[in-house]
């Protein structure tokens, strides 16, 4: 069967000129060996770290802050909405990191329960800034807010390597 370009069954197989359909290589299930050596050499990242990150990125934007402004109440914008991020992270890195199930069912409620339980609490804790920030600032609680959401991609980049990783190098 002669195949022509832009023929609707031909679902991007071919390569001009009629050559033969390219195929993905099929599935392979790792080993058990595979799969260890996998995770030895890609450890996963502990969401403690990124908390860690994020609370870190917090005290940053709250000393800046308080050294570009000078203004108490400015400073303690932006710890606030640093908290607003960290404390609710936390807790889904608490709920998350418990228990585990073996339910794939079971595992994507309990995010999702978590994911929740997250949002609200910092929903919450924004509706209360006014009521227990004196002399609040929104600019400065919503840009530390959002240098504490965003600086989850860092927490990546800093994860550890493996032990035999430096070596390898040399």
């Amino acid at each position: 069967m002669n195949h022509q370009l832009g023929d609707p069954h031909d679902h991007g197989k071919t390569s001009q000129g009629g050559a033969d359909p390219v195929e993905d290589p099929p599935f392979k299930p790792l080993t058990s060996d595979e799969a260890q050596a996998l995770r030895a050499k890609h450890p996963p990242t502990s969401p403690w770290r990124v908390v860690a990150a994020q609370a870190v990125a917090g005290l940053v934007c709250a000393a800046l802050a308080w050294a570009i402004t000078n203004r108490s109440g400015t400073a303690w914008s932006a710890l606030y909405g640093a908290a607003a991020t960290v404390l609710p992270s936390a807790l889904l890195a608490r709920g998350m990191t418990r228990r585990t199930s073996s339910n794939p069912g079971a595992a994507v409620f309990g995010f999702m329960f978590w994911e929740m339980v997250k949002i609200a609490v910092a929903v919450a804790m924004l509706v209360a800034a006014p009521r227990v920030v004196p002399d609040l600032s929104w600019p400065a609680l919503l840009v530390a807010m959002i240098v504490c959401v965003k600086v989850n991609w860092l927490a990546l980049l800093w994860q550890r390597r493996p032990v035999g990783a430096t070596k390898q190098r040399l």
